[in-house]
């Protein structure tokens, strides 16, 4: 990494928009973004050492090692693309990863850049994910947002909507205690740090990412 790089961490529970905020954000500052699940999915797509190990876990219903986790991310750091900063989503996710992380900018003479962490109500979280449905061609529908034409059926084919059981209103309110319980350590370890920075995360998706962008600079 260059001197000076900018280096971004994007927290937020799910349904926060956080992928969407860190792509949008990576494209105006042009660095890469980096999502650890797509990661992992080219891992195991290309079947790399690292991604066997990893696979071996998921295969198996178990979590990942943070070491495995750590180590393919720092690998990915230093690649070429990433020489002027990266914008990092979904990682690090916990408090081994986020140390590991500073150690090893530590390592190249280089800190983070901003934690941004996305502030949502939960009933707002529910309320956008709860209300998702899917058709059997993969089209996407919401019940506010992206209403079919005709309650509960496909515009296109007239097939029944379904939903996801990761997107009913109990598993959503379940993923979202996950995710708190999980980050708040992270959270707190970062604020103490005083790279932690919070916004909204309710509103118009460009307004969010020009609060963050104007943060920055």
């Amino acid at each position: 990494m260059n001197e000076n790089a900018t280096i971004i961490v994007m927290l937020g529970p799910p349904g926060a928009g956080k992928g969407t905020q860190s792509l949008l954000l990576a494209e105006r500052l042009g660095v890469p973004h980096i999502s650890s699940g797509d990661l992992f999915r080219e891992q195991f797509a290309a079947a790399t050492p690292l991604g066997k190990v990893a696979a071996s876990y998921v295969n198996k219903g178990e979590l990942v090692p943070d070491e495995i986790t750590i180590t393919m991310l720092n690998q990915r750091l230093q690649e070429e693309d990433c020489d002027n900063g990266v914008v990092l989503d979904g990682y690090p996710r916990t408090l081994v990863q986020a140390l590991a992380l500073e150690s090893y900018l530590d390592g190249i003479d280089e800190e983070l850049t901003m934690v941004v962490s996305l502030v949502i109500p939960d009933e707002m979280l529910v309320k956008r994910l709860s209300g998702r449905w899917n058709s059997q061609s993969g089209r996407v529908y919401h019940e506010l947002y992206n209403p079919p034409k005709k309650q509960w059926f496909d515009d296109e084919d007239g097939s029944p909507l379904y939903q996801r059981e990761d997107d009913k209103a109990e598993t959503v309110l379940h993923r979202i205690k996950v995710y708190y319980n999980q980050t708040e350590p992270l959270i707190e370890h970062f604020r103490e740090e005083g790279k932690l920075v919070e916004f909204s995360a309710v509103g118009e998706i460009m307004e969010i990412n020009d609060a963050i962008f104007e943060a920055l600079s």
